[in-house]
């Protein structure tokens, strides 16, 4: 675009690049928008949390903002004291365990994608991450009969759900919930709330790669937020290209996040629960845009575990999802609605894929 000034917001999993008007006035027509947001960022949920406000006067937001974040994780992390999910783990095979208002929709939405998924995605996959601890100081490859026993634990029809009581039970002693792969985004999903609840009307909130854009960009009335898609085989905030978008969120899952190297060779965090091992097919990364984070996030493990072809038909089988795969072989697919408005950078050293190619 020409004459026009770029303010590059940067983030851990994607580069959010804002083109302010060069002659912008910092505001629509219907309230004011300042060109430079009021932000906060901090360490939480074991990453970073930016949340950028750009609404004029709606500074004292962010701390509502933020505070959601912090309630939410304390119910929500493992090995925190405090946390429900915690208690249902330790209660598994011994009885059901009521929870909050709060997280039993959050229960409820992970059973639905361990189902919708065919267990690609599956809520009870503890027993094999608590086992590999990647991203963690004692990662460690597990032997195969380590892995052998915590596969007889996975198993997400063993997760029985009490609508009326919501309660949560797991069938067996050792079952573990682990709810890393969706649990951000509906954080990101909360804090959205909020905002919108007060009053905010463009924002940006980012939990450490759960993105969400909120209203339309500064840089005009009724424009669509430029937003970079990262390169899962380069530096944070290296791009590959762009798509335009206005209140979607945009969840990025890939095997550059965080890995275990054992002789040689890399072990990335995404699981497959029928094997124990990492998922291993074509997939270098996966951007799933939608309208809410939560399925963002459920989406991205879900479509990452069916490789890029079926990927991409399941996802296309779905309203209001969007996808772009990056493969190992640096071949770039994104899904038919799309194809018009991402753009790959010219300097990418990607191409884009032919679809008749994938098997």
């Amino acid at each position: 675009m020409k004459n026009k000034k770029s303010l590059i917001i940067l983030m851990a999993v994607l580069f959010l690049a804002i083109l302010a008007g060069c002659n912008s006035k910092g505001k629509t027509e219907d309230a004011k928008i300042n060109k430079e947001p009021y932000s906060d960022q901090q360490s939480l949920l074991g990453t970073y949390v930016q949340v950028r406000i750009y609404d004029d006067g709606k500074e004292e937001v962010l701390e509502k903002a933020f505070a959601r974040v912090k309630e939410l994780g304390d119910k929500i992390t493992v090995n925190e004291k405090g946390s429900e999910i915690d208690e249902i783990n330790e209660q598994a095979g011994i009885k059901p365990v009521k929870v909050s208002d709060d997280i039993y929709p959050l229960l409820k939405r992970a059973y639905e994608y361990s189902e919708d998924s065919s267990g690609g995605f599956d809520m009870a996959i503890g027993p094999i991450t608590q086992l590999w601890r990647i991203g963690f100081d004692d990662a460690r490859k597990p032997s195969q009969e380590e892995i052998d026993q915590a596969l007889k634990l996975v198993d997400y029809h063993k997760v029985k759900l009490n609508d009326e009581d919501k309660t949560v039970y797991l069938e067996e002693k050792g079952m573990q919930l682990d709810l890393g792969a969706i649990a951000k985004g509906f954080i990101t999903d909360e804090v959205v709330k909020v905002l919108k609840d007060n009053g905010v009307t463009t924002a940006i909130v980012d939990l450490g790669g759960n993105v969400y854009v909120l209203g339309h960009s500064p840089r005009g009335k009724d424009m669509d937020w430029n937003v970079g898609i990262q390169d899962p085989n380069k530096a944070r905030n290296t791009v590959i290209g762009t798509v335009q978008e206005s209140n979607k969120t945009l969840v990025t899952s890939g095997i550059y996040e965080r890995f275990l190297e054992v002789d040689g060779k890399k072990y990335h965090h995404l699981f497959d629960p029928k094997t124990g091992y990492p998922f291993d097919n074509d997939i270098a990364g996966v951007t799933v845009i939608t309208n809410k984070s939560i399925d963002g996030d459920g989406l991205s493990t879900a479509v990452f575990s069916m490789g890029v072809k079926k990927g991409l038909e399941y996802a296309e089988g779905l309203k209001d999802v969007d996808v772009i795969f990056v493969t190992k072989e640096d071949q770039v697919y994104v899904s038919k609605d799309i194809e018009s408005v991402f753009e790959l950078g010219k300097d990418s050293g990607y191409t884009m894929g032919d679809r008749k190619d994938l098997k």
